[in-house]
């Protein structure tokens, strides 16, 4: 029988030590999540307000949790909250109908439907970047923000939405920075009160819709193949169930969730791997040796092909979705009694599990604050369990667009690093800021060096 005690904790869970606790998680949760583990270990309970929350920080419990075990768990508090931006995307949703909507949209992201889009992928670096100019100051995160809006409007859309993108990208800014609203105890009933945050946040998701729901309704009209995922979302069948398609508000909510998935997150990696390469010289040095090596000097850009001689490229962005993650947390709520390790998690609790305190675990990474794509060379993979690193989390919800994401990151690291160097802005404070993804607060501000007119 488990034993009827709480796991180890931050202490006996009074009125104070619940507000002390939500105060402390929300005023910098890596860091709190991070000490909780190396306090007291694998599993730990404490309170976060009036929420009873178990932090579980081992690869077994991780796999248990999102693989062996899924069916006694709905997602946590954060992301259902995230339907009031996503709706009932594959993100969301729960139980038949995220089933169905998996159905639908996997074959969007068959392999080779992915593997048509890299040459776009590139192309669209190649314009981006012809617009920078060797010696400019720039702040990396944003270019690589609005490189990947383009991106995913052509490849999802099948439209230049450029004249767009600072619209979308600044309601995506306006809806991060007001996210946390949507988690404070009660948010269900301020956000019924005019008040300017709830205003705002309606304004940017409103910026958002309009623009989506325009494009679904041009493509309505239109109903040729364009080549995109959304030609395959429309005329997507449910063969298994009763052959019907997908609603325009079933089709906004995937394309409000691919475009979160695939240009929030991706831009982030992006935004840290460039932080990182600027403070590793060395790393950056055997980067450039490779892309030399394989892109005949940087008189070629990279292609689809070329991705399995970049092995090094992928050590350096696997490396650095280590260390800062774009999605660092994983939240899931126990629907049913959940019995982990002689405990009893119960029901209506919330279950956390941190990519980014468990990607820093010594028992699994060695030195884990020091960046090293070496630790990725197939044999030191080998020697690490499985779910010690889950950047796209696992099981039934693991990301449909792992395999897009992973191909758009190499391909853009080797076709900017091919030719540019990016130098950090001395004075400039690079911190990490933790919402929906991880972004860097402020940004990351970078000198440009053209490789190709300093050689």
């Amino acid at each position: 029988m488990p034993a009827a005690i709480d796991p180890p904790g931050p202490g006996r869970a009074t009125a104070r030590s619940r507000l002390l606790g939500y105060l402390a998680f929300r005023r910098d949760p890596l860091n709190f999540l991070t000490r909780l583990a190396r306090e007291h270990g694998d599993i730990v309970y404490f309170n976060v307000g009036s929420q009873r929350a178990y932090l579980l920080n081992h690869p077994d419990l991780v796999r248990d949790v999102l693989v062996n075990h899924q069916d006694h768990f709905h997602k946590g508090r954060a992301l259902q909250r995230s339907k009031r931006l996503l709706g009932e995307g594959l993100l969301t949703s729960e139980g038949e109908h995220h089933r169905r909507q998996r159905r639908l949209v996997q074959p969007s992201f068959h392999k080779r439907r992915i593997e048509s889009y890299g040459d776009v992928m590139v192309a669209y670096t190649a314009r981006h970047t012809s617009r920078w100019r060797d010696g400019a100051d720039v702040d990396i995160a944003r270019e690589m923000m609005h490189l990947t809006l383009a991106i995913v409007g052509k490849t999802l859309f099948n439209a230049d939405v450029e004249e767009d993108a600072d619209d979308i990208a600044g309601a995506l800014t306006e809806i991060m920075e007001l996210f946390n609203m949507l988690l404070l105890p009660y948010s269900e009933y301020l956000e019924r009160l005019p008040l300017p945050q709830t205003r705002r946040f309606e304004r940017a998701r409103a910026k958002l819709d309009s623009i989506i729901y325009r494009i679904v309704e041009e493509r309505r009209r239109d109903s040729r193949d364009a080549g995109d995922l959304l030609s395959m979302l429309l005329a997507a069948r449910d063969e298994e169930g009763d052959r019907s398609g997908m609603t325009d508000r079933q089709i906004r909510d995937e394309v409000m969730t691919l475009i979160l998935a695939g240009h929030e997150t991706t831009a982030n990696a992006l935004s840290w791997t460039w932080y990182q390469l600027a403070q590793h010289p060395e790393v950056e040095r055997q980067l450039h040796a490779e892309l030399d090596e394989v892109l005949d000097q940087g008189r070629r850009l990279p292609t689809v092909e070329d991705i399995p001689r970049l092995r090094y490229t992928e050590m350096i962005l696997t490396e650095s979705m280590r260390l800062y993650p774009p999605a660092w947390v994983l939240g899931r709520l126990a629907i049913k009694d959940y019995e982990v390790r002689g405990y009893v998690v119960p029901a209506g609790s919330l279950v956390l599990l941190s990519q980014y305190v468990l990607h820093r675990d010594a028992r699994f990474f060695a030195e884990p604050e020091l960046f090293d794509p070496a630790r990725w060379a197939p044999a030191a993979r080998e020697t690490r369990p499985a779910y010690s690193y889950f950047p796209f989390g696992g099981g039934a919800r693991r990301c449909v667009g792992e395999g897009f994401a992973w191909m758009e990151g190499v391909l853009l690291v080797a076709a900017i690093a091919s030719r540019w160097r990016m130098r950090l802005d001395a004075e400039h404070r690079v911190e990490t800021y933790p919402r929906i993804t991880l972004r860097p607060r402020r940004g990351v501000r970078v000198t440009l060096e053209s490789r190709t007119e300093r050689q």
